[in-house]
């Protein structure tokens, strides 16, 4: 049998994790387990009842969440305009120099946003970019030609949200040192924006579960009247 951590073990005595919680509840037990030593990043896993192997039933889309997110986030874009944007808060800016410090290996950013204009010379480094998941998307608002606003939204704590292979996403919410009522507000903002992504093609219940933790905690599972009651067989 795997020995749990003392982390673990301090964790499972703030109550029975068997349970499912609504999120203010959820909230609460995850600001009393033991805190790590930095400011934890707090996020959603979520599981969905949709196939993964069906092009119409892909999920991905973003929500910008009322709290912020918590985290600095190093904004590229991709233009012939680099003074506006960098005028506008983002980090790096330019074009065939970017894309050519890109297939040298330099990846020191999180979020890439392009124009409308830039894509064509930008898709010489998507299968770099693809991969990772920073390949500017119109259907993830990362391609814009208002760049100041796209780099107000992304710095201002746009999250982007996507379904991998196995049905599942992972959706930051937001940090360990928030107050309870702005980590529940985001969580509340995320979910909408999930159901809201629902694909036209499923029926009946879209998600199937709902887990809140912080980096070094435990899972919280939240309850299914959150998100619409659990068909047979889903747990």
């Amino acid at each position: 049998m795997k020995k749990r951590s003392k982390r673990q073990l301090k964790g499972q005595e703030v109550a029975d994790l068997s349970q499912r919680f609504s999120i203010e509840n959820a909230v609460a037990l995850l600001e009393k387990m033991p805190k790590a030593r930095f400011d934890e990043t707090v996020e959603l896993s979520i599981h969905l009842n949709v196939d993964p192997k069906q092009s119409d039933q892909m999920v991905r889309g973003v929500v910008s969440l009322p709290n912020g997110s918590g985290k600095h986030v190093r904004v590229l874009v991709f233009t012939e305009r680099p003074e506006e944007a960098m005028a506008a808060g983002a980090d790096f800016a330019g074009l065939e120099d970017l894309i050519e410090k890109i297939q040298a290996g330099w990846l020191d950013f999180d979020v890439a946003i392009a124009t409308t204009s830039a894509m064509k010379q930008v898709r010489n480094v998507a299968r770099i970019l693809g991969p990772r998941g920073i390949m500017p998307n119109p259907k993830s608002g990362t391609v814009s030609d208002d760049i100041v606003e796209a780099v107000r939204e992304v710095k201002a704590g746009r999250v982007e949200f996507k379904m991998d292979k196995t049905a599942n996403m992972a959706v930051v919410v937001g940090k360990r040192s928030f107050t309870a009522d702005k980590l529940v507000e985001n969580i509340k903002t995320a979910i909408d924006a999930i159901l809201k992504a629902k694909p036209a093609s499923i029926s009946g219940n879209f998600i199937k579960n709902v887990t809140l933790a912080a980096t070094m905690t435990l899972g919280i599972r939240l309850e299914h009247g959150i998100y619409g009651t659990a068909s047979e067989g889903s747990l």
